[in-house]
């Protein structure tokens, strides 16, 4: 599928409108049930999540990302084999959901949680890890596996935080007004464990 049209300045072109319906199509198609996706319009550039309908709006309005042309928030993957110069698209799958995104970088900032493989020609030998660095991972790792609240299985307690967080800095928010929005939060929640203060 030629992805041409998103560097049409015409957004008003038949081949800029035939190009956001089949990008609604295939946003469709990868993530079924859906009623919100990331938007990849100019302005909200893949950070906000919108209703399958306003991205169609959005996407008229401010234009895709021009360099978008591989969809991988949607599923699409690239083939990194491919000798070909041009990226090539290869085994579109369901994205990942946040609560494993989140879980992936866990594991990349401590490593030695995945260390324990053993590699031709290496001992056997544990590297030693320090007890803090330890209980701060169990810590996350319990918050990532943790519901946000009963019966919630789209966020746990860490995903929240960081989607709390991305806010609070995508929109530049004082530490001021961040604390006043959870009080608020905190005040009026009907679970008295969801926002209690954890250790």
């Amino acid at each position: 599928m030629s992805r041409k049209w998103i560097q049409n300045p015409n957004r008003c072109a038949d081949e800029y409108l035939d190009g956001i319906e089949d990008f609604i199509e295939f946003a469709r198609r990868h993530n079924p049930g859906a009623t919100r996706i990331r938007c990849p319009c100019r302005r909200c550039n893949n950070t906000l999540w919108e209703t399958i309908e306003n991205v169609g709006f959005h996407l008229v309005r401010n234009g895709m990302i021009e360099t978008y042309s591989i969809w991988n928030l949607y599923g699409e993957q690239v083939d990194h084999a491919s000798s070909s110069n041009a990226p090539r698209v290869d085994n579109v799958e369901p994205i990942m959901d946040l609560n494993d995104e989140v879980m992936g970088i866990i594991q990349d900032v401590f490593p030695f949680a995945s260390a324990n493989i053993n590699h031709e020609g290496e001992d056997d030998v544990p590297t030693p890890i320090d007890s803090a660095e330890f209980e701060q991972y169990e810590k996350l790792l319990k918050n990532a596996n943790e519901e946000l609240y009963p019966g919630c299985e789209s966020f746990s307690v860490l995903t929240a935080i960081v989607e709390l967080m991305h806010g609070k800095i995508k929109y530049r928010m004082s530490n001021l007004c961040f604390d006043y929005f959870l009080g608020g939060f905190q005040e009026n929640a009907s679970d008295e464990q969801l926002f209690a203060e954890r250790p």
